[in-house]
């Protein structure tokens, strides 16, 4: 019985499904509907090239940030050997 009930159920959900599928088949696109789904395509579109140049961009900033932390590191063992330089004169 219970196996019968959930075989009637599969079936009405089955129905009702293809009968909505049927529906939305039938009643096709609008001409307006289809230029505001061309207008969304190019506004994806566009948004695409927009993230891939900043993308591009970010690589480039963090390659100089890197560039430039590897030269301020430089710079601070340059200083720290000066300065025990220094102190090897004074002494």
């Amino acid at each position: 019985m219970k196996n019968l009930k959930t075989l009637v159920r599969s079936a009405v959900f089955a129905g009702l499904l293809v009968g909505f599928i049927g529906l939305t088949g039938c009643s096709g696109v609008s001409p307006e509907q289809m230029a505001e789904l061309e207008n969304l395509r190019t506004e994806v579109s566009e948004m695409t090239k927009q993230i891939n140049t900043l993308k591009s961009e970010k690589s480039k900033l963090e390659r100089d940030l890197a560039e430039r932390k590897a030269k301020l590191d430089q710079c601070e063992k340059d200083k720290a050997a000066t300065k025990a330089n220094l102190q090897k004169m004074g002494n």
